[in-house]
């Protein structure tokens, strides 16, 4: 009897990359996420439906964080947790249903700062209405520029080892400042003034990532002329040879480490901490994280440049 090929689980199906999957992730996000997706895709809810969704979700739970009551704050953490499943899920949905686009990773996107905003506004106002000094909008503005740009890099980095390690570039669209700019122009305020804004809004996300890792813009850019039809596997497992050890470094800068140190705070009645650590920790782990993976590019540009 001929030995039987094992399938990939339908879960495993809406992996990015098994490597990219955080532990939380691979164990409780994405179980949870898919069972929501398979729901969604039932009653026909589009991927940035649930996108919304889970930006109203994460804006309640923000609010909830104003009060200086833990069963409160507990109620904002199990609304958070929810809004991070549904934010697993659209993508989920996204893949199982092949409905991936551009409009929709942007409103992933802007759903995912909504929920970090609120946060960040009720976390201000909850010290300001106990006679907190005004300098605490000062450090909670700094913290939220802080964390955009932590989460801009991480995401490229991620987006990045997407396009060059999974195979097939129809799995990711690799976007470029200069592609997002001409789109823009090419839309009038009058007629798409909701997809202008979106697009100006992650026009400007992608100019940053593009600033903090100069090397890895130039990467892409050489790639796309060298590799017009695939990246060669041989240079892909290049990449991921010298990607992979940094993945649970850059893991730190990302949702669920912020989450799970936010909730400590909340717990012990001190969540401005939650802001020095964006200040401190962070952005040092930040600066060596970029150090490294600019490092990385440069030894792989002369590659790109040479592998056909």
């Amino acid at each position: 009897m001929a030995a039987q090929v094992a399938q990939p689980s339908v879960l495993q199906s809406t992996y990015k990359v098994r490597e990219a999957e955080g532990v939380l992730d691979l164990y409780f996000y994405r179980p949870i996420g898919l069972r929501l997706a398979q729901v969604f895709a039932k009653i026909n809810v589009t991927p940035a439906g649930v996108s919304l969704l889970g930006g109203l979700v994460g804006v309640i739970a923000g609010h909830l964080y104003f009060y200086r009551d833990l069963g409160v704050n507990v109620g904002g953490m199990v609304l958070h947790v929810l809004a991070n499943a549904l934010d697993n899920a659209d993508g989920q949905l996204a893949r199982m249903t092949g409905r991936t686009s551009r409009m929709g990773r942007i409103i992933d996107s802007l759903a995912d700062h909504l929920t970090w905003i609120s946060i960040y506004l009720h976390l201000t106002l909850r010290y300001l209405a106990e006679g907190a000094s005004p300098t605490v909008c000062l450090l909670a503005i700094a913290a939220a520029i802080s964390h955009g740009l932590q989460g801009a890099a991480a995401d490229y980095f991620r987006t990045s080892y997407l396009y060059f390690v999974k195979k097939g570039k129809s799995f990711v669209d690799l976007d470029s400042s200069a592609a997002l700019r001409s789109d823009y122009q090419g839309l009038s305020w009058s007629d798409q003034p909701w997809h202008k804004l979106l697009l100006a809004l992650y026009w400007n996300f992608t100019r940053q990532q593009e600033m903090l890792s100069p090397h890895l813009k130039r990467l892409r850019e050489i790639s796309i002329r060298s590799f017009p039809q695939e990246i060669p596997e041989s240079f892909g497992a290049q990449y991921q040879r010298f990607a992979r050890p940094m993945f649970r470094l850059w893991g730190l800068l990302m949702t669920n480490t912020r989450m799970l140190i936010l909730f400590i705070f909340l717990f012990i009645g001190q969540p401005v901490w939650y802001f020095w650590i964006e200040l401190t920790v962070f952005n040092v782990l930040l600066v060596y994280l970029i150090y490294r993976q600019e490092s990385m590019t440069q030894s792989l540009l002369e590659l790109a440049t040479t592998t056909h």
